[in-house]
């Protein structure tokens, strides 16, 4: 699979059927609302298990199924320190398919979405590490112009 050298993306062509199928995979993956969650939150850095569970409201014995699905993937990293682990996201790319999947959502919610409205400034809610809770967060999503396809970097 090549990408197209103007826009990075691989063009029609170049798509075979066991990459269509791997990105199936991914979105599958992120279909869940804990790991959903779990990825915001490490969004901020490394966590434990314990950290990521009281950000994502969830036992720990049901994050650690969970980020085990999420190492599979390659979506997370852990780095062994002593007796814990702490877990890291491997690149961007789930985190901007989340935030491109919020920026959505609100197109579900509302007839001009709130990211519209603000001309282009983009602020996310995302989960904290530490007691202080969510926080408002600017330019974690390419911002879009509304037209098809149109993005940049806010």
């Amino acid at each position: 699979m090549d990408a197209d050298s103007t826009t990075g993306h691989p063009g029609p062509g170049d798509l075979d059927d066991e990459h269509i199928a791997l990105a199936t995979e991914v979105f599958t993956l992120l279909s869940d609302e804990t790991r959903v969650r779990l990825i915001l939150a490490l969004e901020n850095g490394e966590m434990t298990v314990g950290a990521l569970a009281k950000c994502a409201g969830r036992a720990p014995t049901a994050v650690s199924q969970h980020l085990a699905k999420l190492r599979w993937a390659r979506v997370v990293a852990t780095r062994q320190e002593g007796t814990r682990v702490h877990y890291r996201l491997v690149d961007e790319h789930a985190r901007t398919l989340i935030h491109q999947a919020l920026l959505q959502a609100e197109h579900m919610v509302d007839g001009v979405p709130a990211h519209h409205r603000r001309g282009g400034a983009q602020v996310v809610r995302v989960l904290r590490a530490d007691s202080r809770g969510p926080a408002d967060v600017a330019a974690l999503v390419p911002a879009h112009d509304g037209r098809e396809g149109a993005s940049s970097w806010a």
